[in-house]
Parts: C-alpha cells; sequence; structure tokens
C-alpha cells in the first residue's frame, strides 16, 4: 500500500505541476508573444533619412507612430507590418532596397511598440493593420499600387486585411509575406507540444483560413533553415493560397538573416513583374 501512497503522491504532484504550468502559459501568452522595444526610434539612426513620420489613427482611438515615404512614379507603396519583437527602426535595413528602387514604403509601428500607447493583441493589430490601410488611401494612393508586406508575426494580419479588401471589392497591387505561419495557433502547438496550445492560445491570426481569399498576386519568401517560424509552415500557407502566387525558398536562411541570402532581391523581382 505504501508504495501505491507515493505514486499517488508524485501523480497529484505532477498534476498541480502541469497545471500551474497551464495556468502560467495561459496567463502570460502575450508576454510570450509579443516582444516590443518601447524606445522610440530614429529615422536618421535607422539609416532612412528621407522617410519622414506619420501618424495613424486608430478606430479606438490609439495614434500609432508610423515612417512614410511615397512611391516614386511607376513605384508601388509598401506597408510595412514588422514582426513580434523590436521596432521599426530595427526594420530600416530591410525599407533600403524599396527605397532606392523607387517604391514608397509606409513602416508600420504596432501599439506598444515604439512608444505608442496601448498593449498589442491580435483586435488591436489588425485595428493597426486596417488603420494604415486608409491612411495610404487617404493619401491618394490607388489600392493596385498598394502592397502589404508581412514580416513573420506581422504576417497573419497581411493575409487578414488583403482578404477583407477583397471582399470589399478593394483589389490591392500585391501581397508579401516574410517567413509565415498558417496560424499563430498551430506555431504555437508545434513550439509547445507538450501543452494544448492551441486551445489556450488568445490571439490565433488564422492565416491559412483567409490567404484563399486574396484577390492580388501573392509572394512569399521563407527560410529552409527557419526554426523560428519552420519553412513547412511557410509552404503550407503557399499550397492553400491561389494563383497568381510565387514563392523564394531560401536554402541557407534562418529568420532573421533572409535579407543578407537575397530575399531584397527576390521580392524586388517579384515586384517588377507587377502590373504599373
Amino acid at each position: 500500500m505504501s508504495g501505491w501512497r507515493v505514486m499517488a503522491g508524485w501523480f497529484a504532484t505532477g498534476t498541480v505541476v502541469y497545471g500551474g504550468l497551464l495556468a502560467g502559459l495561459y496567463l502570460f501568452q502575450r508576454q510570450l508573444l509579443y516582444h516590443p522595444s518601447t524606445s522610440v526610434p530614429d529615422i536618421a539612426a535607422a539609416g532612412v533619412p528621407e522617410m519622414r513620420p506619420v501618424a495613424l489613427a486608430a478606430a479606438d482611438g490609439i495614434d500609432l507612430l508610423a515612417w512614410y515615404r511615397p512611391a516614386q512614379p511607376g513605384g508601388k507603396l509598401l506597408i510595412y507590418f514588422h514582426g513580434n519583437a523590436g521596432h521599426i527602426g530595427h526594420r530600416g535595413y530591410k525599407a533600403r532596397p524599396y527605397l532606392v528602387a523607387g517604391h514608397g514604403m509606409l513602416l508600420v509601428s504596432w501599439r506598444g511598440f515604439g512608444g505608442n500607447a496601448g498593449k498589442p493583441s491580435e483586435r488591436g493589430l489588425m485595428l493597426d493593420a486596417r488603420a494604415a490601410l486608409e491612411f495610404a488611401v487617404r493619401a491618394g494612393v490607388a489600392p493596385k499600387d498598394i502592397v502589404l508586406y508581412g514580416e513573420s508575426l506581422g504576417s497573419g494580419p497581411a493575409v487578414i486585411l488583403a482578404a477583407e479588401s477583397a471582399a470589399s471589392g478593394s483589389k490591392l497591387g500585391a501581397v508579401v509575406l516574410e517567413a509565415p505561419y498558417t496560424s499563430m495557433a498551430d506555431l504555437a502547438q508545434h513550439h509547445y507540444f507538450y501543452v494544448p496550445a492551441r486551445h489556450l492560445l488568445a490571439d490565433k491570426f488564422e492565416a491559412a483560413a483567409r490567404v484563399a481569399e486574396i484577390a492580388a498576386p501573392l509572394f512569399v519568401v521563407h527560410g529552409e533553415r527557419d526554426r523560428t517560424v519552420p519553412v513547412q509552415f511557410g509552404r503550407a500557407l503557399f499550397d492553400a493560397a491561389r494563383e497568381p502566387k510565387q514563392a523564394a525558398w531560401l536554402p541557407q536562411a534562418e529568420h532573421n538573416d533572409l535579407y543578407d541570402h537575397g530575399a531584397a532581391e527576390a521580392v524586388l523581382k517579384f515586384l517588377d513583374g507587377l502590373p504599373r
């Protein structure tokens, strides 16, 4: 009997520990998902002095910092939704090739990032993304000249916003996704396989469920050595999308070094093939 009591004790302890783990993951999930830098970024230090700061007004009253430069004649405007860490100042080197090529750029800083008020969430980020598109339209940019660019976490809002635009009858110029995922729930389950992560997650960003609704040309670029968002997720999202679509699977690239392995060149080639 004493052996059974020991086993029962260990089982009870394990249950308590596992329950505590689940509770911790649930309560602190947004701290695990979002890693903002709260410092205000500097345009000159980011290497994009030709851009200027603008304010985006989200529908819930939060003002967002963004950096903007219009496209030169014949260029597209890229609305850039960044990933889950840092701020837009850390993306200046990514904006540089497109600015040099004559494209415009709207670098969007999420709520809670880069000195912005608010806290990030799926609902909040979608309000931010919609505010960015509304800014571009109010600035006189035709939808056909707008390219939604989603980096990692930002790929989910880019897909959902593009699907919403198609449903409203507004056809965008293109969608570019860098290291995208099928859904944040799928990705969480991959990394936290020992718990029912997909059922705990509040911010699911169900990109694969919406990607076939996109009516614009799609381009996916993903590193085959990516361990943060493994390439299998990008391939699955690409497979779920409808034509026209193109992809660049970079064999030597990981998650944060895509621009060291030809990502900008691949995206620029795709943009060059779009209708003017």
